[in-house]
């Protein structure tokens, strides 16, 4: 058999034979099936290149019936600067996509005639130059919304498969469009299947901490694809190519060691030549490559340097032949397999591994000229989508300095314009890399170093990485020199932004925005003095300097009307409601957050907007009016997320507020929804705040080891943000109480008023809400004390208790927020704290417990159920049967209602121990033991002080026997340790 008429196995969905691949092919049918039955899914599917992955796909598409198949590919470093390009490619062909005007981000042929920007020669992009207003830009989450929403409605009408091959080769923003989607598959009738190669994944690979998020998802399964048995080798040589001598079909099956790839191209060159097989790889490949004639050599040489895929026309160009001599050499290619064409005049090499080999063979001034021919048919064609960012790759690998740089710039623009800031930031930081190397006549003449570092700065924060937006912020500083006031304020304005977001930096964003103000004091009504006068305001309304911080809110709006800078005028408003809502002027505040609202809105500034919206729901939030904050945030949450800021700085935070107002109003399937993590790679402290608030749900609900686990977790990141140590200070005592352990709540109390402390405390509020938790805990270490017998462990904890006690009152006196007193949360909060203080020394004083029952009765349904059962307690301690009665059913109810697992069996456990019905209209009913007779045995004697052994010995069983008892007994108890046990079965009065 010669190579020319070697029979074609090489097309994509060819007839290659799938062999030993039932088990995995079935499992992909399944989740397929799966999906049609209204369970969305996702496979990652992994192996070695080469292995068959493509393959395995091509079959379960092959044969998916009464299904539409979605195909993307994600392509190497270097051959596109197309971000999103799979969902892209997946995506086009589809007429769905003109519903989502947001998907013209990804897909050019959406957008508008006048969105489309020509060619620029690569020179500055208008979103680099000085005075653009950062709220301009939007983040992520509207394109991804807009996909989601594409396939949902997809799949309502048909079964969606999408498969998104190479992952190993996507940029950031595929994978975190990728991880969006994962993250949110519910009940579409969607497969997502993913290939990637594992072999690729070395320890910094950005694709790693992806998938380990991704395995966790419920949805996600992961598919490895081994390589073939010695016996399935031979069975996929013999198959084929089924007139190769035995022992030639050994040798290859032995030399492809499972890898379907390798073996075709061994039986590619045991078929042409008689000669020994080569010992390496790339000798297979590069040998095929050999016997080509010249003028295919050429051609396949040129488009390796192009990368996997490459156009006809770019081909033809950069290869220099006339059109007969091209069509040939590709004619012989695509004959001997190591070309593929497909619908759009494109070639794409066979495998990623022959055009790696092809490339990698080139001589080192062959490999410069040809990126050097690539980058000036680049450099005619800047219109088209992606090219920039090619033609820096290729003006870099060619070492033409100055052309990369300007291109890197244009390429950035073009990232940003498209929804992918982290592409964005890649090409500038690739800009600013080049800047120094480039002499300075070959610049771009419209942009400057501090210019691109003050963009980098904004691109970073607006990619979730707050750390490095202020680092790149602190370098446009040390890059000014020359410039007007009015740029150089803009570059502490950019700064001051980046400081503001991250905690620990107050005093140098004081002196930063103090400084922007030095610059422009003097100058002229302009958009920059507005923007400094509107940033100056909002720094002494954070340090308490109402007054000063009017006036120069009123200086902004005066100036921004001026110089026509609504944006600034519109944070000045925004300001001004705050302002107001502190003095108590609450009609004036509403009007003022109103008009900086639909200011914001009318000129596009979306964080100003999103700013104005925070601090009018928190107006109503923190005067208890509760449902009204409730339909403020829902407003505000939609605003976020229609316009892709869900995760921005106030998105964020009106993200987490939405949590704690659903939580606290009971509402409790709105604040498990609105703390559900954004599955995308955004910022650390973002997913630990979010999680810091969802820590609320779950240890009410009584997911007590997913809460031990994320709170002790979340203690590394208290350094990110104070609020992170506020909440889980709190939470973290909770939990600790729920579980039988108040040693550790008032330890974790401890540390978060020490943190806080060290933080320039004390945090109104939160100190006093987590001083509460901390006396709940002193008070039951002093029962705990009790019931030992342990006088001494008793008047610690007593002492101790009054201590802490007596810090949540001076704390409640001497550090009111505003109008000298504390608002209805604090009062509540602070109630409950004495209330908690009288059970230092007995069951409580039920007047005490019916204040803080009063106190959160303004709508924080949980507190004041868990307020009720203690009444209950102290009622039950002072002989009041009939009014404890009545308060356990009503919060018995609200526990049952709720979901809230260990305040339920806290009500229901004090019922049963003072003969209570928690149903008006039943007996008391004595509830099934949670223990079996032996276990009960076995947890007495513990209880007793006895040993493992002495319990064996005592009950006739062996000691391991004992061991086994009190494992299944910590379980059921979720205890760690058997002292642990012991004391949580005396809490929920399991033992007398």
């Amino acid at each position: 058999m010669t190579c020319a008429s070697m029979p074609l196995v090489a097309r994509l969905g060819s007839g290659i034979p799938l062999v030993a691949r039932d088990r995995e092919l079935n499992r992909l049918r399944a989740a397929l099936a799966q999906a049609g039955r209204g369970t969305a899914g996702a496979v990652l599917l992994a192996g070695d290149a080469g292995v068959g992955k493509t393959r395995l796909v091509e079959e379960l598409a092959a044969s998916a019936d009464d299904t539409l198949v979605l195909m993307g590919r994600c392509l190497d470093a270097g051959e596109t600067g197309l971000p999103y390009l799979p969902f892209a490619e997946a995506l086009s062909p589809l007429e769905d996509t003109a519903n989502w005007p947001a998907l013209a981000m990804m897909l050019p042929q959406l957008a508008l005639p006048a969105e489309r920007e020509p060619g620029t020669g690569g020179m500055i992009a208008p979103s680099l130059t000085p005075g653009r207003r950062p709220e301009q830009d939007v983040g992520q989450l509207q394109l991804f919304d807009a996909v989601l929403g594409l396939l949902g409605d997809l799949a309502e009408r048909q079964r969606v498969l999408l498969v998104v091959e190479d992952l190993h080769w996507a940029d950031a923003s595929t994978r975190y469009l990728l991880s969006f989607l994962l993250s949110r598959l519910r009940s579409q009738r969607l497969l997502v299947v993913g290939t990637y190669r594992a072999d690729d994944l070395h320890r910094s690979h950005p694709l790693r901490p992806l998938l380990s998020e991704l395995v966790r998802l419920p949805a996600v399964d992961r598919l490895d694809l081994s390589p073939f048995s010695a016996a399935d080798a031979r069975r996929f040589v013999e198959a084929l190519s089924d007139d190769l001598p035995q022992d030639v079909v050994r040798q290859v099956a032995e030399r492809s060691e499972g890898n379907a790839f390798f073996a075709e191209e061994l039986i590619a060159v045991a078929t042409c030549d008689d000669r020994s097989l080569p010992s390496a790889l790339a000798d297979v490949l590069l040998s095929r490559v050999e016997r080509l004639s010249p003028e295919a050599q050429h051609v396949v040489r040129v488009a390796s340097v192009r990368g996997r895929r490459v156009r006809h026309d770019r081909l033809r160009e950069v290869a220099g032949m006339a059109d007969v001599a091209l069509d040939t050499a590709l004619r012989e290619l695509v004959q001997h397999h190591l070309l593929v064409v497909d619908d759009n005049e494109v070639y794409m090499f066979r495998h990623a591994l022959l055009r790696e080999a092809v490339y990698g063979d080139l001589l080192p001034g062959e490999r410069v000229r040809v990126h050097a021919a690539y980058a000036r048919h680049l450099a005619e064609h800047l219109d088209e989508r992606g090219a920039a960012a090619a033609l820096a790759h290729h003006a870099f690998q060619s070492h033409d300095l100055a052309q990369a740089l300007t291109a890197s710039i244009k390429a950035a623009k073009e990232s940003e314009r498209a929804g992918a800031p982290a592409e964005s930031l890649e090409h500038l930081e690739k800009a600013l890399n080049l800047w120094n190397a480039v002499a300075p006549a070959d610049r771009p003449s419209d942009v400057d170093e501090y210019v691109l570092l003050r963009r980098a700065s904004w691109v970073a924060g607006t990619a979730g990485q707050p750390e490095r937006a202020v680092a790149f912020g602190r370098s446009a500083k040390d890059a000014l020199d020359g410039q007007s006031p009015e740029e150089q304020a803009e570059v502490l304005l950019r700064l001051s932004q980046a400081l503001a977001v991250l905690d620990g930096n107050e005093r140098e964003h004081q002196e930063v925005m103090t400084g922007a103000w030095e610059l422009v004091r003097d100058r002229d009504p302009s958009p920059t003095r507005a923007r400094t006068l509107a940033g100056m305001a909002s720094m002494l309304r954070q340090q308490r300097k109402h007054a000063q911080a009017r006036d120069f809110a009123e200086q902004a709006i005066a100036d921004g009307r001026r110089a026509n800078a609504p944006g600034a005028v519109a944070d000045a408003l925004g300001t001004l409601g705050i302002l107001d809502d502190h003095a108590g002027r609450h009609d004036e505040a509403r009007t003022h957050f109103e008009r900086a609202i639909e200011s914001a809105r009318e000129v596009g500034a979306v964080n100003t907007e999103l700013r104005a919206w925070y601090y009018f729901g928190l107006m109503y939030y923190d005067s208890g009016e509760l449902a009204e904050a409730a339909r403020v945030y829902t407003l505000a949450g939609e605003r976020a997320q229609e316009t892709g800021l869900t995760w921005s700085t106030f998105g964020l935070e009106i993200r987490i507020l939405q949590v704690l107002v659903h939580y606290y109003c009971g509402d409790w399937s709105a604040a498990e929804w609105a703390s559900e993590p954004p599955g995308m790679s955004v910022s650390s402290t973002v997913h630990a705040r979010l999680a810091a608030a969802g820590t609320h749900l779950t240890v009410s609900r009584g997911d007590l080891a997913e809460s031990e686990r994320v709170i002790t977790k979340l203690r590394h990141d208290w350094h990110r943000d104070i609020q992170i140590a506020l909440i889980t200070g709190g939470t973290g005592g909770e939990l600790a109480l729920w579980r039988g352990r108040p040693e550790l709540a008032v330890e974790r109390v401890a540390d978060a008023l020490a943190w806080t402390g060290k933080l320039g405390g004390p945090w109104v509020l939160a100190d006093i809400r987590i001083g509460a938790v901390g006396v709940a805990g002193y008070a039951d270490l002093a029962a705990k004390a009790r019931r030992k017998r342990d006088a001494e462990a008793e008047q610690r904890a007593v002492e101790s208790g009054r201590e802490l006690a007596e810090h949540v009152r001076l704390t409640a006196k001497n550090g009111v927020p505003r109008s000298g007193e504390l608002g209805p949360e604090g009062r509540a909060w602070l109630a409950r704290a004495l209330a908690e203080e009288s059970r230092l020394t007995g069951a409580g004083d039920p007047e005490l417990w019916r204040a803080a029952v009063d106190g959160f009765g303004y709508g924080l349904v949980f507190e004041q159920a868990l307020c009720r059962w203690r009444l209950a307690e102290a009622l039950l301690g002072a002989d009041r049967r009939d009014e404890a009665a009545e308060q356990l059913r009503l919060a018995g109810e609200v526990a049952t209602g709720l979901g809230a697992k260990p305040l339920a069996e806290a009500v229901a456990a004090c019922a049963k121990r003072a003969r209570i019905a928690l149903r008006a209209d039943e007996p008391v009913r004595e509830r099934a033991d949670l223990f079996t007779p032996r276990e009960r045995a076995v947890l007495g004697l513990v209880a007793a002080g006895r040993t493992n052994r002495e319990v064996g010995e005592e009950l006739y069983i062996s000691e391991k026997t004992v061991s086994v008892h009190l494992s299944r007994i910590m379980a059921k108890l979720g205890a760690s340790r058997r002292a642990e046990a012991v004391a949580i079965a005396y809490d929920r009065g399991l033992l007398e």
